[in-house]
Parts: structure tokens; sequence; C-alpha cells
């Protein structure tokens, strides 16, 4: 992105001169130049490193990028990948399909355990693409940036995200800044390059050095605004692009406004958690309709804000915990569960399961920098405290359950250190292929309106809804209708002709109480 420095921004990014694609013309001659090294270089593939828990025959490598791609021939950071190659013949072999699983922050090195594991949603496609996944720049192994010491990080909160009075939101706006200096502190020299525009130009070298003249890609949540922007500077390097569980790309909901969507969201789709669990009362025995549970839910709170459960999970952790049953189904019986062992007298199942986990605290304290910077860097943010105030006071009203933890968690982006950009315009540029849109109506963390935006925004593309249901990530999930039609698209690149209505895949089911 380039343009003349304003008052700590940078201007709207300019035209190209390829074909009219945004992104600055001294980032596009970058990109080329790197994409030209990495794909005389290669990769240089060999067995993955003991630690990082990939077995054979997955391989691992690095690939070189510019930290600045202005600067292509400037200070370099490597972007580590790993990949199994296809599982079918020659014939069959239809290139690298590279995989983003969301975040910002989220590491895509587990990608082809897909196939080692021999899950069989992959494994048509398995025969014809070569799984690559790899860490985002400031992710895992590639170039980690930090913003807090990981035991700090993990460490049980002493705050209610729900402030009670003016003080607790003092408490919290200092906390924030003082994380937004960690970051700047730790972290400074990389800031200013972790935007997403940076990510999707790293995608772009990766696809060169993997030997590929165009890319097939499969992006997560997250992963789904990385492919759109991918999609928006690179469109004629496009052959696949499947994006599941959408981000609104809209300039305007990068990323402030997207928080404050997710928060109405998240509370739509933790009622229909605690429906389910009412529905279920015979074997959690919490409450048979979903006030009932709710009650309970607040009690629950009520407890630990008072006394932090096992010294060690307090209101924090308590929604930390909880909001993986309105991110996933897969949370729904463990989440459940653990709750009614707790509600049977077994504290250590709430404690072992909501409490600081020092053996991640390292990947979880960078997964948390490198969304902070990201999202910190690829807008600009309200500066505004009485904004903040207003807008979260008034949501919590009507939509309790996650607003004011969002707003803490976005916060340090209002007294961030680091340079913050305009969001890209996503739209369709002249090469890009028919891309297919997957997403469910009751998604709490990317809401359904986000590929409703996209898919217009993408002429050609095709929506596939999964109508009535939520899980966050609807590609790994068991459900023919989805699943038929993601094999066919990455196989022969047919889509349907019309946009689809699928039925949603079935709700989880509890056996037996635990």
């Amino acid at each position: 992105m380039t343009g003349a420095l304003v008052a700590g921004f940078l201007a709207a990014p300019a035209a190209s001169a390829a074909g009219g694609v945004p992104g600055g013309a001294a980032e596009a001659k970058g990109v080329a130049v790197a994409a030209a090294k990495a794909a005389k270089k290669g990769i240089k593939w060999q067995d993955c490193p003991a630690a990082w828990g990939l077995e054979k025959p997955i391989q691992c490598g690095y690939v070189t990028v510019p930290l600045n791609y202005a600067k292509p021939n400037g200070p370099s950071i490597q972007i580590a990948v790993d990949r199994v190659r296809a599982t079918g013949t020659a014939h069959e072999h239809q290139g690298s399909l590279v995989y983003n699983p969301g975040g910002p922050g989220g590491s895509g090195l587990r990608f082809p355990r897909k196939v080692t594991t021999k899950n069989p949603i992959y494994a048509k496609i398995a025969k014809a693409y070569d799984f690559v996944g790899f860490d985002p720049r400031g992710v895992g192994k590639s170039a980690p940036i930090s913003c807090v010491d990981p035991k700090e990080f993990v460490a049980t909160k002493t705050l209610d995200p729900v402030p009670g009075s003016n003080a607790d939101k003092l408490a919290q706006r200092k906390l924030a800044k003082q994380y937004a200096d960690g970051c700047a502190q730790r972290s400074g020299k990389m800031l200013p390059y972790m935007t997403t525009m940076n990510t999707a130009r790293d995608v772009d070298v990766v696809r060169a050095a993997l030997g590929e003249n165009k890319l097939n890609y499969l992006g997560v949540s997250y992963g789904t605004y990385l492919g759109a922007v991918y999609g928006t500077l690179f469109p004629s390097h496009v052959r696949r692009l499947i994006v599941d569980s959408v981000v609104n790309p809209a300039q305007s909901n990068i990323w402030y406004q997207a928080n404050l969507e997710q928060d109405i969201a998240f509370e739509g789709r933790f009622k229909d958690w605690e429906t389910w669990v009412a529905q279920h009362d015979s074997f959690f025995h919490i409450g048979n309709t979903q006030p009932k549970v709710h009650q309970e839910w607040l009690k629950l709170r009520a407890a630990a804000k008072k006394k932090p459960i096992g010294g060690l999970v307090g209101p924090a952790e308590l929604i930390n915990f909880f909001q993986s049953a309105a991110y996933y189904d897969s949370s729904w019986i463990p989440v459940a569960t653990t709750w009614q062992k707790f509600r049977a007298g077994d504290t250590k199942a709430l404690v072992d399961a909501a409490g600081p986990d020092l053996a991640g605290a390292a990947t979880a304290e960078n997964s948390n920098a490198v969304y902070t910077a990201v999202e910190c860097a690829d807008a600009k943010w309200p500066t505004s405290w009485q904004k903040w105030d207003r807008d979260n006071t008034r949501l919590n009203k009507q939509y309790p359950f996650m607003t004011w933890s969002n707003a803490w968690m976005n916060l340090p982006c209002a007294t961030w250190k680091g340079p913050q950009y305009n969001p890209l315009e996503v739209k369709t540029y002249k090469g890009l292929p028919q891309t297919l849109i997957i997403q469910s109506t009751r998604d709490a963390a990317t809401p359904y309106a986000g590929a409703v935006e996209l898919h217009k925004r993408f002429q050609g593309s095709r929506l596939i809804t999964e109508k009535g249901a939520g899980s966050h990530g609807v590609t790994g999930l068991v459900n023919p209708c989805i699943n038929d039609r993601v094999d066919s698209y990455l196989l022969t690149g047919k889509v349907d002709a019309k946009d689809v209505v699928c039925k949603p895949h079935a709700t989880p089911e509890p056996k037996v109480a635990g």
C-alpha cells in the first residue's frame, strides 16, 4: 500500500499498472521480484523438526519473503511451510492446495494432517492435491511476534470483563494501553508490515516457490478475508478459491464494526446452545428451558466473580471456555459435560478445561499478538474512548455474553503505535475465476451477512448456504450437500448454475450423561 503519510495513516491505496489492480505500484513490483526469486529457488523440503509434531510423510521447509514489499531487496523473513504429497496418480494430480485456518494468528501447519490421519472428508481431493499449510508472517515458526510475557498472558484475569463502574473501565483501558505498548516494545520492527495485504503477498510468493502458476486456496474464518484480498490483488493468479465462514470484506466493516457485529451473533448462537442443553436436560440436569439454563450460567458467572473457581477460573476464563460452544458444535457436548461435572462437585474438570494453560502459553500469546497486530494495522480504529464506551454499553444491554470481552480484546487498537492503513476495497478484477463461498446462517464469529457481501463483490461466485446451522467452519463437517460440491469444484472447477441452500449437518447427540 502506498500513498502520502497523513496524520500517522497511509492514504488510500493507489492502483498499480497491472490491469488497474490496487495495492501500490512499489509493492506490486516487489511481489514480482520476490516471486521470481522464490520460483527459481523453490523449497528445500525435508523431514519436519520433531518438535513441530508433524509426522512423516509430511515435509517442511521455508520460503523467504521481504519484510517490506516496497523494498524487496531489503530485510527479509522466512515463512514456514509444510506439505503432504497427493495420494493419487500423476494423472490425477492438480497441484497444491494452500490452506489458512483463520485468526489472524492461526497456524496452518496442521493442514497436511487431514491426509495423514485419513480424514474421509478430504479423501477425494487428497488424491489430486498436495496439501500445503503455512504459518503466516508473525505466527509460530514465521518470524513470530510477541506483546507480553506468555506466562503473564495466560495468568488468571482479576477483572470481570463486564465493568461495574467507571473505575473498572479505567482499569481495562490501562491494561489495553499497556498491551499496545508491549507490542511496540517487543515487536515494533514488524508492526508496520503485519497486514493482511502483506500476508496475501506472502501467499503469492509461496505459490511461486511451490512451482505453481496459479493458486488453489481454501480459507476459513479470517482466512476468507485473506483469500478475498488475495483474489483482489492477484486475480489472474487464482485457479480455485474456496472461502468458508466469511468475514464481511466491506471497508466499513474492517475491523471495528466486525467485532460489534460478532457480539450480536454470539449472543444468538450462545442461546442456540443453551436451548440444546435444555432439550437434553435428562443428560445434563442444568435446566429444562433455555431461560433456566441461562439463569444457571449467570449464577456460575457470579460465583466465579465473587471467588475464582479453584483459584484459577474467574469470569474472563469462563467466557473464554463457554464461547467455544458458540463457535463450534463439536464443543457443545464437552462444554455441557464439564459444566455438569462441576455442578456435581467436580471442580477439577472445570479448572482443567478453563484454567490457565501454561503448556500452551507461548502459542496462545503469539496468536493473540498477531491477531492484534493485523487487525490494528489493517484499518483505522476509533481513538475516542467515548465512542468505544457508547457503542459497547449500548450493545451490552441486549447482547452481554461477549460484548465487553470483545471490546477489551480489541481496545489496544485505540492506542496503537504502529501505522494503521486503509482497508483494501475487495472487488472483482479481470482474470478472477468463479469462486466458491460457503456459510452457515447462524455463524457467530463471521455472521452470514459477510458471505452475502463477498458474493456481491466477487462476480460469478457461488454461495452455498447451510441453513439453520451455526458451526464456524463448514467444509470440515459431514454434510454431503456441501462436501460433494467442494469435491466437485476442486476436482473439476464446476459449480452449480445457481446458489445452493443445504440442510444443516447433524446436531450433536449425547449418548450418556457425563
